[in-house]
């Protein structure tokens, strides 16, 4: 069964139950591909609805007791008003997502995102009036569920409602990584290991040191996301079209932000210059730079434990979990699918991060037309980073094996132990030593008990963990 639709353009024949309308099943015939649009921009468009709404409530309250009861424009009855706030808190839980038929990549500035979330409100409410789906004239999706509203306000503003709402979990599971990772840095803090340089072993270090860079990133991390919030807490609803408010009430452009932010509880505000807020997309760059930023760090430390728990390393100091099946033909096979999700993520943020970029610049003039695909990339990124964050936690570092007694053997087996000898025997005898270990594969306290270099007590004294790693050295240890 179906319904017929009308538009400026023709008719169309809608499936009657549908919550959609005319307006979308254009925009799915304009954009076929099959691109999906995040579930939790289209949830703030309902709560954004929703407090545009209560705005128009208020405002028609006191425009008739400053008018009377005989007001000179149309107004919402009470019926009305209520189907469309339950409609959009139904879609701000997520509701009816099933008939949004809109792909992510679009073009029209998100007009379709707009108009599809539009009908559905519509039809929903009429519905809930007792009235079947596509009666437009007892509720509008243009007149009446868009009522004061303009895509061009409504899609941004939701946009940073939904982007907010991901910062707050990401902010969360970078936290509860970095303090895995803490807990970590504690246990391992002298237990040796050797270092690397340039994938080559140097002097010694201990795996506590390892981790403490891990959380030291992660606390930059941690830091940079929190402050994200405040770079983009400035929204344009109200401004209408271009940012001037151009057929709003002022009395509704002064309110709706207060009334979104109560809704919400996000540290939403008005921005002071709508049409800025409207026109340019720079703030989107700005915070996706943090993001990228922490998808590097993700990605160093990734590859790090890819690297100390592969094959090539001979006797491993370091076992990531198994968590899978490696292979469909080498029996026995398991590979280090974490890193290479992180490491794969990671890549893909890069990517999203170019193009937000380049999209952000083709801005012209009042409006940038390529703000659906930069809202769905950023959105992504942190769904990305989120994910990363939880399987890191839950699938590496939990179950992270340390072998302290394979590192111990590889600090004092590495010639590169001697150059903490320097500072007592001087490099060319510790040269000597570092190539005795070299040639001979004996530890330094063998090849100290072959060349007599230095006494062994005070060797032993030397290679302690505490007087390794601690910074430089002093005249008293001389």
């Amino acid at each position: 069964m179906y319904r017929t639709e009308k538009d400026a353009l023709g008719e169309k024949q809608i499936p009657s139950e549908a919550l959609y309308g005319i307006h979308s099943e254009r925009a799915k015939e304009n954009f076929p591909g099959n691109s999906p649009f995040p579930v939790e921009w289209y949830k703030a468009v309902g709560i954004t609805k929703l407090a545009c709404y209560n705005t128009y409530r208020k405002f028609r309250t006191a425009a008739a007791e400053k008018l009377g009861k005989d007001l000179p424009f149309k107004i919402l009855s009470d019926e009305i008003l209520n189907a469309l706030s339950s409609a959009a808190k139904e879609l701000s839980a997520g509701d009816h997502f099933e008939n949004f038929i809109i792909p992510a990549v679009q073009g029209g500035a998100g007009t379709s995102i707009n108009m599809n979330i539009n009908e559905i409100i519509a039809n929903a409410a009429l519905l809930k009036t007792g009235k079947k789906c596509g009666e437009y004239n007892h509720i509008d999706p243009t007149e009446d569920v868009n009522i004061y509203q303009s895509t061009n306000d409504v899609i941004p503003t939701a946009l940073t409602v939904a982007v907010m709402n991901l910062l707050q979990s990401l902010e969360e599971r970078i936290n509860m990584l970095r303090q895995k990772v803490e807990e970590f840095e504690k246990k391992y803090r002298e237990k040796l290991r050797p270092g690397y340089t340039q994938m080559q072993v140097a002097v010694p270090s201990s795996f506590g040191v390892l981790f403490s860079t891990y959380n030291e990133a992660l606390s930059r991390d941690w830091w940079r996301v929190s402050k994200c919030s405040e770079r983009i807490k400035q929204v344009n609803l109200g401004g209408g079209a271009t940012g001037t408010g151009l057929s709003l009430p002022r009395f509704f452009i002064m309110e709706v932000v207060p009334e979104l932010r109560n809704l919400t509880g996000l540290p939403l505000a008005h921005s002071e210059n709508l049409s800025d807020a409207t026109s340019n997309m720079d703030k989107w760059v700005e915070i996706h730079a943090t993001l990228k930023a922490h998808a590097v760090n993700l990605e160093k430390m990734s590859s790090d434990f890819r690297i100390l728990s592969s094959d090539l390393v001979g006797e491993k100091i370091l076992a990531i979990p198994s968590r899978q099946v490696g292979s469909s033909i080498m029996p026995g096979k398991i590979n280090p699918v974490i890193p290479e999700f992180v490491i794969s993520s990671a890549h893909k943020i890069y990517s999203n991060d170019v193009l937000i970029s380049s999209l952000s610049g083709q801005g012209s003039l009042e409006l940038n037309a390529y703000l659906p695909v930069i809202g769905c990339s950023i959105i992504e990124s942190i769904n990305l980073l989120i994910s990363c964050n939880v399987t890191l936690l839950n699938n590496l570092f939990t179950g992270l094996i340390i072998n302290e007694t394979a590192g111990y053997e590889a600090v004092i087996y590495s010639p590169s132990v001697t150059a903490a000898l320097s500072p007592y025997i001087g490099y060319h005898k510790a040269a000597e030593l570092a190539k005795l270990m070299k040639d001979k594969r004996i530890d330094i306290f063998e090849a100290n008990n072959i060349l007599k270099l230095i006494d062994e007590t005070k060797l032993r004294s030397i290679l302690e963990p505490g007087n390794l790693l601690k910074l430089g050295f002093s005249l008293d240890d001389l």
